[in-house]
């Protein structure tokens, strides 16, 4: 797993948008709610993501998988070493934080996000024409 690698499969998932942020880590985000980290720079661990309560107690027994420093208590695993999980899994991972984050995010933005419906017009602009009379 390399940034590039983690870009490809997080930025395929929709309405997802990258960002550098507390200095060098690149978040990637879902309607402005983070699913994933990973610093840009060297770091005591290199990826970070969100997982249900039942993959954290079984991720967190793995070698080079721990708790993730300040976010453990919201489920987030961080990985120690780029090679703690293989790529088809991890992708999987990713995924799924993706949707635990998508899930909880209110449905008016869950909607409009993914069919593009849920937009409106704006208030007091009617598409239809007033007849005049005569």
């Amino acid at each position: 797993m390399d940034l590039e690698w983690l870009r490809k499969v997080c930025l395929a998932l929709p309405n997802t948008t990258e960002q550098i942020q507390w200095g060098s880590d690149l978040l990637f985000k879902v309607h402005g709610k983070m699913f994933a980290a990973a610093p840009t720079e060297t770091a005591r661990v290199c990826l970070s993501f969100k997982c249900s309560e039942e993959s954290f107690a079984e991720l967190t027994e793995r070698p080079n998988i721990i708790p993730a420093p300040y976010l453990a208590r919201a489920s987030w695993v961080a990985l120690e070493t780029r090679d703690a999980i293989a790529k088809e899994e991890l992708a999987n991972l990713l995924r799924a934080s993706y949707e635990m984050v998508v899930a909880k995010l209110p449905k008016r933005v869950r909607d409009r996000g993914s069919s593009g419906r849920g937009a409106k017009a704006p208030a007091g602009k009617s598409r239809k024409a007033k007849k005049r009379k005569p």
